[in-house]
C-alpha cells in the first residue's frame, strides 16, 4: 500500500472511522507512532498525516505536510471498449490502471450485451483502491457513449483493434485512442467506419477474449 485513499486528503484535520479505520488498525496493524500518507487522486499531492488520537472506532489526524508528486503514464491511452458483460470488466480494471491507461469510454456496440449495465461507483472504487497498492496520482477516467457513430465523432482519429497484419508494435506511438470490440468483435458496419490503415492487430490467429485484448493492447503501447 503506497498511500491511503480519502476523498477529503488536504483537510487540516481528519476523522477516519468505518471500514478504513479497521483496515488500518486491525488489518494492516498500523503503528500508531507512526505518520500516514493520504491521496485524493484529484490533486497531484500526497499529504502527510499524523496520528493525533485513536481509539476503537475512530482515529483523528492531523495534517503535517503535503508534497506535489507526481505518478502517472508518460504515454495517454484512450480505450473506447464495447460493452461486455461487467464481471469480465471488473477482473481487468485493475490492470489497466497500474498499466497507465488514461480514460475508457464504454461503447454500446452493435455486438455488446444489452442486458449488461456498467456501475461505475463500483469501478471507482476498484481504481481507487488499485491506485493506492500501485502509487499512482490519479485513476482511469470513464465514460460512456451510445454507439460507435458518436465516439468516433468525438475521436475521429481512432485506431480499431482487430485482425490485421498491420501490426500493431509499428504504430504505438501513433496511437492516442483505440477503439476495441467486445464478444464476437465488430459487425461488418461498423468495421468499415475505420480506413485498413487505422486497423491494427498482432501476430497472432488465436481468438482472444475481450478482456485479454484490452489487456495485451494496453500493455504493447504503453509499457
Amino acid at each position: 500500500m503506497q498511500f491511503i485513499y480519502h476523498k477529503d486528503a488536504s483537510s487540516a484535520t481528519l476523522k477516519i472511522d468505518g471500514d478504513l479505520h479497521n483496515y488500518l488498525f486491525k488489518v494492516r496493524r498500523h503503528d500508531k507512532d507512526k505518520n500516514i500518507f493520504l491521496r485524493n487522486l484529484l490533486d497531484d499531492f500526497i499529504y502527510e498525516y499524523k496520528i493525533e488520537f485513536v481509539d476503537k472506532k475512530s482515529t483523528t489526524i492531523k495534517l503535517q505536510d503535503k508534497e506535489l508528486k507526481i505518478i502517472k503514464s508518460n504515454k495517454k491511452l484512450h480505450i473506447g471498449w464495447c460493452k461486455i458483460d461487467f464481471k469480465n470488466i471488473e477482473k481487468v480494471i485493475a490492470s489497466l490502471n497500474e498499466i497507465g491507461v488514461s480514460k475508457i469510454t464504454f461503447i454500446d456496440c452493435e455486438y455488446s450485451q444489452r442486458n449488461t449495465s456498467i456501475n461505475f461507483e463500483k469501478l471507482i472504487k476498484l481504481l481507487q483502491n488499485s491506485s493506492s497498492q500501485c502509487g499512482r496520482s490519479d485513476i482511469i477516467e470513464l465514460s460512456y457513449v451510445k454507439n460507435l457513430d458518436t465516439f468516433l465523432e468525438a475521436n475521429p482519429d481512432s485506431f480499431m483493434f482487430n485482425f490485421s497484419s498491420n501490426n500493431i508494435s509499428d504504430h504505438k506511438s501513433k496511437i492516442e485512442t483505440i477503439v476495441l470490440g467486445c464478444e464476437g468483435g465488430f459487425s461488418n458496419k461498423e468495421a468499415e467506419k475505420f480506413k485498413p490503415e487505422k486497423v491494427v492487430g498482432i501476430n497472432s490467429n488465436i481468438i482472444l477474449r475481450s478482456e485479454t485484448a484490452v489487456v495485451t493492447l494496453a500493455s504493447i503501447i504503453i509499457l
